[in-house]
């Protein structure tokens, strides 16, 4: 893995491989972040560290072994992250009497245990350095109910939870976070709902765009460091 120093700092983005996470990863860099893409799928993440000069960082944001050797290797000489963006997650939908253990689980795991997993790791060298942004990608569904949406609400309400925690704890500290709170996003996580064919579900024409919601990103990690953004919630106008 090449080293990468920008000269705005270093950033991670998790859930880089795809939609939301790749955007995010594109508009950082173009910002003058050096990014470190992460995710699962290493040939994905090793052609976008290419064509955004950043570094393809393979691991399970599940797995905590996984992510302190992610951390380990961003850290590598010293260089404190400057911004973290939690944007790795899935998405399933049923009905409460169909959503099984192995559902819920999956949802819990990725986008709820998965964030503590990652901002654990890397909080305690922001604190170090008294600077720092996490950026936790949660959902319209962490404040509002929907039909068929008990597994990814349950880990997006989860999420608002822990994040609300985290503003708490680094109060005074230097580090900002930001809980970034979109509507439905055209991604291809809606490949196989066909949404446009459901009457209960907004049609891609709809929804926000990926980029939108890297704007959003760019816009609060582009801020002062004396500037805080707690929650920003994104929808189409």
């Amino acid at each position: 893995m090449r080293r990468v120093v920008g000269r705005r700092g270093r950033a991670l983005v998790t859930g880089a491989t795809g939609g939301i996470g790749e955007a995010t990863a594109r508009r950082l860099a173009g910002d003058g972040f050096k990014v470190f893409v992460g995710g699962r799928r290493f040939e994905r993440l090793e052609r976008l560290a290419g064509e955004i000069d950043g570094a393809a960082l393979p691991f399970d944001v599940t797995s905590e072994a996984e992510v302190e050797l992610a951390r380990a290797e961003v850290e590598t000489g010293g260089a404190p992250l400057l911004v973290l963006v939690n944007a790795a997650g899935v998405f399933d939908l049923a009905a409460v009497t169909q959503t099984s253990g192995e559902m819920l689980r999956r949802n819990l795991e990725a986008n709820l245990v998965g964030t503590v997993n990652v901002t654990r790791a890397f909080l305690p060298g922001m604190l170090a350095a008294r600077s720092g942004l996490v950026i936790n990608v949660g959902s319209v569904a962490g404040w509002r109910a929907f039909p068929e949406n008990s597994a990814y609400s349950a880990s997006k309400y989860g999420l608002r939870g822990f994040h609300d925690v985290l503003l708490e704890e680094i109060r005074g500290t230097g580090v900002r976070a930001c809980l970034l709170e979109p509507g439905a996003v055209d991604t291809p996580i809606w490949d196989p709902l066909d949404p446009d064919a459901s009457p209960h579900l907004p049609s891609r024409g709809q929804m926000l765009r990926a980029a939108d919601v890297a704007r959003a990103a760019g816009f609060v990690a582009g801020l002062p460091a004396d500037v805080a953004v707690p929650l920003l919630r994104i929808e189409r106008a």
